[in-house]
């Protein structure tokens, strides 16, 4: 690189410097209140849940499943010693976990984040916009986030789909004389993924000692589903008091039954407004791509000229505001 070149550089990076600092400060503090406030909820929250449960200290199971998962990121390698401690990655470990996705959390993190700034320094050189730069490393890393987040959707819908047959099958299991752990043993072996997935580590779980019910709470911990969470209280409340587990089993299945079916009349019914949000979101980028192609002029204002920048910046910002207000008021909690 020639030295008439150096200045270039030197302004095209301090120009995105200007553009990203305030971005990430904003974003950091943001989310530095956030931590403050959810974890000062949920650490009383917590702390009455497990004296309500009984559980004032860690069980040895626990005990055990945290030094082994501290050994093993002792062996992550370099991206778990390096961003292995903050506190998002737990969050993304459990996401990659729920999509099924057998990669490291930190590890993921720190790839995205290497690619990213590849890209953003590369279109820096190639002589693009540092906004332009910007935009596309932010967009490398969020579309495989994003594509993740679906994967997990998809995957947590679909086991949602399978628990009434899973609860039935059990309920005729247990009528038949056989125990919870060949109840969930069969369930194992006869019913297709991922469901199969997550009642196979259950068994593999209480086979290696740990206790029924501090399996069947991992998995509802893990899956985050409020059904499971029914059975998993169901049956704990069963394993402590007695009682018929099949017919309770058998109601769980019927309510869950009329909850999808429930839940599929509302996404029929809020169809409309989910496609008008989207149709109004993609319009703007429709029409600011036409006015480049015909009228290259009268749209690069909004690209090179520095009010033109701020009136863009703040559109996105309006824009996705409003696609999370009408995503806010078309999902319906049943």
């Amino acid at each position: 690189m020639t030295s008439s070149h150096a200045p270039q550089m030197i302004a095209a990076v301090s120009d995105i410097m200007v553009y990203v600092f305030p971005v990430l400060g904003s974003m950091l503090l943001c989310y530095g209140i956030y931590q403050v406030i959810s974890e000062s909820k949920t650490s009383t929250r917590k702390k009455l849940q497990d004296r309500l449960r009984g559980q004032s200290a860690k069980s040895p199971e626990k005990e055990l499943q945290s030094i082994l998962r501290r050994g093993a990121m002792d062996k992550g390698g370099f991206a778990d010693a390096v961003i292995g401690k903050l506190s998002i990655v737990p969050k993304f470990q459990a996401m990659l976990d729920q999509a099924d996705l057998p990669w490291s959390a930190a590890s993921t993190l720190m790839n995205l984040t290497g690619v990213a700034l590849l890209v953003m320094f590369g279109a820096l050189i190639l002589g693009f916009h540092p906004a332009v730069g910007a935009a596309c490393a932010m967009g490398v890393f969020l579309l495989p986030v994003l594509v993740m987040n679906f994967l997990r959707k998809r995957r947590l819908n679909k086991l949602t789909n399978q628990l009434p047959d899973v609860f039935e099958m059990m309920s005729q299991s247990l009528r038949a004389g056989h125990s919870l752990p060949g109840s969930i043993q069969m369930i194992e072996e006869q019913m297709p993924r991922p469901i199969s997935t997550e009642f196979g580590r259950v068994y593999h779980e209480q086979n290696l000692g740990v206790k029924v019910e501090d399996a069947l709470l991992s998995m509802a911990d893990r899956v985050e589903s409020l059904d499971v969470r029914f059975f998993v209280t169901a049956v704990l409340i069963q394993r402590q008091t007695g009682g018929d587990l099949a017919q309770v089993l058998d109601n769980i299945a019927h309510v869950i039954r009329e909850r999808i079916e429930l839940q599929g009349l509302v996404r029929g019914l809020t169809a409309e407004g989910r496609l008008s949000g989207w149709v109004l979101f993609a319009l703007p980028a429709v029409v600011f791509l036409g006015s480049l192609y015909m009228n290259p002029d009268y749209a690069m204002v909004l690209l090179e000229d520095p009010k033109g920048q701020i009136l863009m910046m703040v559109a996105i910002g309006m824009q996705l505001m409003g696609i999370a207000m009408i995503r806010w008021i078309v999902n319906i909690k049943i």
